[in-house]
Protein backbone atom coordinates (compact mmCIF):
# COMPACT_ATOMS: atom_id res chain seq x y z
CA UNK A 1 0.00 0.00 0.00
CA UNK A 2 1.24 3.50 -0.78
CA UNK A 3 1.68 6.25 1.81
CA UNK A 4 -1.51 8.04 0.79
CA UNK A 5 -3.62 4.92 1.28
CA UNK A 6 -2.07 4.29 4.67
CA UNK A 7 -2.55 7.89 5.75
CA UNK A 8 -6.18 7.79 4.69
CA UNK A 9 -6.81 4.64 6.70
CA UNK A 10 -5.41 6.10 9.91
CA UNK A 11 -7.01 9.47 9.28
CA UNK A 12 -10.33 7.64 9.38
CA UNK A 13 -9.61 6.23 12.86
CA UNK A 14 -8.22 9.40 14.43
CA UNK A 15 -11.47 10.87 15.75
CA UNK A 16 -12.06 8.08 18.25
CA UNK A 17 -8.50 6.86 18.85
CA UNK A 18 -8.14 8.55 22.23
CA UNK A 19 -11.29 6.91 23.54
CA UNK A 20 -9.40 3.62 23.96
CA UNK A 21 -7.28 3.80 27.17
CA UNK A 22 -5.24 0.81 26.04
CA UNK A 23 -2.91 2.92 23.92
CA UNK A 24 -2.01 5.22 26.81
CA UNK A 25 -1.38 2.24 29.08
CA UNK A 26 1.06 0.66 26.62
CA UNK A 27 2.90 3.95 26.11
CA UNK A 28 3.30 4.61 29.83
CA UNK A 29 4.59 1.09 30.45
CA UNK A 30 7.12 1.38 27.62
CA UNK A 31 8.57 4.62 28.93
CA UNK A 32 8.65 3.74 32.64
CA UNK A 33 12.01 1.87 32.75
CA UNK A 34 13.94 4.24 30.47
CA UNK A 35 16.76 6.48 31.78
CA UNK A 36 16.15 10.13 32.56
CA UNK A 37 17.39 13.20 30.70
CA UNK A 38 17.87 11.93 27.15
CA UNK A 39 18.92 14.57 24.64
CA UNK A 40 16.66 13.35 21.82
CA UNK A 41 13.71 10.94 21.92
CA UNK A 42 12.16 9.74 18.67
CA UNK A 43 8.56 8.56 18.79
CA UNK A 44 7.93 6.42 15.72
CA UNK A 45 4.37 6.38 14.34
CA UNK A 46 3.18 8.49 17.25
CA UNK A 47 -0.53 8.40 16.41
CA UNK A 48 -2.22 10.84 18.77
CA UNK A 49 0.95 11.24 20.80
CA UNK A 50 0.59 8.92 23.76
CA UNK A 51 4.23 7.78 23.80
CA UNK A 52 5.58 11.25 23.02
CA UNK A 53 3.71 12.72 25.97
CA UNK A 54 4.69 9.81 28.21
CA UNK A 55 8.33 10.48 27.31
CA UNK A 56 8.12 13.92 28.91
CA UNK A 57 8.43 12.23 32.30
CA UNK A 58 12.05 11.47 31.33
CA UNK A 59 12.76 15.22 31.10
CA UNK A 60 14.22 15.05 27.60
CA UNK A 61 15.74 18.02 25.85
CA UNK A 62 13.80 17.23 22.68
CA UNK A 63 11.18 14.80 21.40
CA UNK A 64 10.49 14.31 17.71
CA UNK A 65 7.14 12.60 17.09
CA UNK A 66 6.37 11.45 13.55
CA UNK A 67 3.26 10.01 11.96
CA UNK A 68 2.00 9.51 8.44
CA UNK A 69 -1.53 10.59 9.32
CA UNK A 70 -2.28 14.34 9.44
CA UNK A 71 -5.51 13.66 11.33
CA UNK A 72 -3.71 11.68 14.01
CA UNK A 73 -1.15 14.46 14.46
CA UNK A 74 -3.90 17.07 14.61
CA UNK A 75 -5.34 15.16 17.57
CA UNK A 76 -1.88 14.95 19.14
CA UNK A 77 -1.06 18.62 18.79
CA UNK A 78 -4.46 19.66 20.12
CA UNK A 79 -3.33 18.32 23.50
CA UNK A 80 0.03 20.08 23.48
CA UNK A 81 -1.02 23.31 25.20
CA UNK A 82 -2.01 21.30 28.26
CA UNK A 83 0.43 18.39 28.18
CA UNK A 84 3.54 20.06 26.70
CA UNK A 85 3.39 23.79 27.50
CA UNK A 86 7.19 24.07 27.15
CA UNK A 87 6.99 22.76 23.57
CA UNK A 88 9.56 20.03 24.05
CA UNK A 89 7.84 17.91 21.40
CA UNK A 90 8.19 18.62 17.68
CA UNK A 91 5.44 17.05 15.56
CA UNK A 92 6.04 16.06 11.95
CA UNK A 93 3.83 14.50 9.29
CA UNK A 94 6.10 11.97 7.60
CA UNK A 95 6.54 8.24 7.04
CA UNK A 96 7.89 6.53 10.16
CA UNK A 97 10.45 4.56 8.14
CA UNK A 98 12.88 6.06 7.53
CA UNK A 99 12.65 8.47 10.44
CA UNK A 100 13.57 12.07 9.54
CA UNK A 101 16.55 12.05 11.91
CA UNK A 102 20.31 11.97 11.42
CA UNK A 103 22.38 8.85 11.90
CA UNK A 104 23.36 8.30 15.53
CA UNK A 105 21.37 11.29 16.75
CA UNK A 106 18.85 9.70 19.14
CA UNK A 107 19.18 8.56 22.73
CA UNK A 108 15.81 6.78 22.76
CA UNK A 109 13.51 5.35 20.10
CA UNK A 110 9.92 4.59 21.06
CA UNK A 111 7.39 2.64 19.03
CA UNK A 112 4.11 1.94 20.82
CA UNK A 113 1.35 -0.09 19.21
CA UNK A 114 2.68 0.37 15.68
CA UNK A 115 5.32 -2.24 14.80
CA UNK A 116 2.68 -4.55 13.31
CA UNK A 117 2.10 -1.89 10.64
CA UNK A 118 5.77 -1.01 10.06
CA UNK A 119 7.37 -4.43 9.74
CA UNK A 120 10.89 -5.72 10.29
CA UNK A 121 12.36 -3.01 8.06
CA UNK A 122 11.95 -0.61 10.99
CA UNK A 123 14.71 -2.25 13.02
CA UNK A 124 17.49 -1.29 10.62
CA UNK A 125 16.32 2.32 10.69
CA UNK A 126 16.21 2.32 14.49
CA UNK A 127 19.79 1.08 14.58
CA UNK A 128 20.71 3.87 12.19
CA UNK A 129 19.24 6.72 14.22
CA UNK A 130 20.30 5.53 17.69
CA UNK A 131 23.68 6.45 19.11
CA UNK A 132 25.78 3.59 20.53
CA UNK A 133 24.22 2.71 23.89
CA UNK A 134 20.92 4.34 22.93
CA UNK A 135 17.76 2.64 24.09
CA UNK A 136 14.96 1.09 22.04
CA UNK A 137 11.50 0.47 23.49
CA UNK A 138 8.71 -1.04 21.42
CA UNK A 139 5.57 -3.09 21.85
CA UNK A 140 4.67 -6.03 19.65
CA UNK A 141 1.50 -8.07 19.37
CA UNK A 142 1.42 -11.79 20.04
CA UNK A 143 1.23 -14.06 17.05
CA UNK A 144 -1.18 -16.21 19.03
CA UNK A 145 -3.61 -13.33 19.53
CA UNK A 146 -3.17 -11.04 16.55
CA UNK A 147 -5.73 -11.83 13.87
CA UNK A 148 -6.03 -8.81 11.60
CA UNK A 149 -9.15 -8.64 9.47
CA UNK A 150 -10.97 -6.33 7.11
CA UNK A 151 -9.16 -3.35 5.66
CA UNK A 152 -6.44 -3.44 8.34
CA UNK A 153 -5.24 -6.86 7.19
CA UNK A 154 -3.98 -5.34 3.94
CA UNK A 155 -1.68 -3.02 5.87
CA UNK A 156 0.12 -5.69 7.91
CA UNK A 157 3.62 -6.29 6.48
CA UNK A 158 4.70 -9.77 5.50
CA UNK A 159 8.33 -9.42 6.61
CA UNK A 160 7.67 -9.72 10.35
CA UNK A 161 6.96 -12.94 12.25
CA UNK A 162 4.96 -12.08 15.33
CA UNK A 163 6.31 -13.74 18.50
CA UNK A 164 4.29 -16.08 20.67
CA UNK A 165 6.35 -15.72 23.86
CA UNK A 166 8.69 -13.29 25.60
CA UNK A 167 11.83 -15.00 24.29
CA UNK A 168 10.60 -14.60 20.75
CA UNK A 169 9.74 -10.97 21.33
CA UNK A 170 13.24 -10.20 22.65
CA UNK A 171 14.73 -12.11 19.73
CA UNK A 172 13.19 -9.62 17.31
CA UNK A 173 15.61 -7.04 18.69
CA UNK A 174 18.68 -9.25 19.05
CA UNK A 175 18.29 -10.75 15.58
CA UNK A 176 18.24 -7.20 14.20
CA UNK A 177 21.56 -6.38 15.91
CA UNK A 178 20.50 -4.92 19.26
CA UNK A 179 21.97 -6.12 22.55
CA UNK A 180 20.74 -6.58 26.12
CA UNK A 181 17.19 -7.20 24.92
CA UNK A 182 14.47 -8.08 27.39
CA UNK A 183 10.74 -8.60 27.01
CA UNK A 184 7.78 -8.88 29.31
CA UNK A 185 4.10 -9.48 28.82
CA UNK A 186 1.92 -6.47 29.51
CA UNK A 187 -1.73 -7.27 30.18
CA UNK A 188 -4.77 -5.14 30.90
CA UNK A 189 -8.10 -6.62 31.91
CA UNK A 190 -11.27 -4.64 31.39
CA UNK A 191 -14.73 -6.09 31.76
CA UNK A 192 -14.79 -9.38 29.89
CA UNK A 193 -11.83 -8.47 27.67
CA UNK A 194 -8.16 -9.24 28.25
CA UNK A 195 -5.58 -7.47 26.09
CA UNK A 196 -1.86 -8.07 26.09
CA UNK A 197 1.30 -7.25 24.17
CA UNK A 198 4.99 -7.84 24.64
CA UNK A 199 7.06 -4.85 25.78
CA UNK A 200 10.63 -5.04 24.53
CA UNK A 201 13.59 -2.95 25.65
CA UNK A 202 17.01 -3.21 24.02
CA UNK A 203 20.25 -1.29 23.51
CA UNK A 204 22.01 -0.16 20.34
CA UNK A 205 25.55 -1.60 20.17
Amino acid sequence: MDHDSRAALFDSTAEHYDEDPWHASVAEALVAPLPDAPELVLDVATGTGFAAYAALRLKPARVLAVDLSPAMLARATAKAATLDPSEVITWQVAPAVPMPAADGSADVVLCASSLHFLGAVAFADWLRVLRPGGRLAFSVVSGARFKPSGRFADFVPRDLSFPTDEAGAAALATSAGFVDASARTFTVEGGDRVRSVFLVHATAP
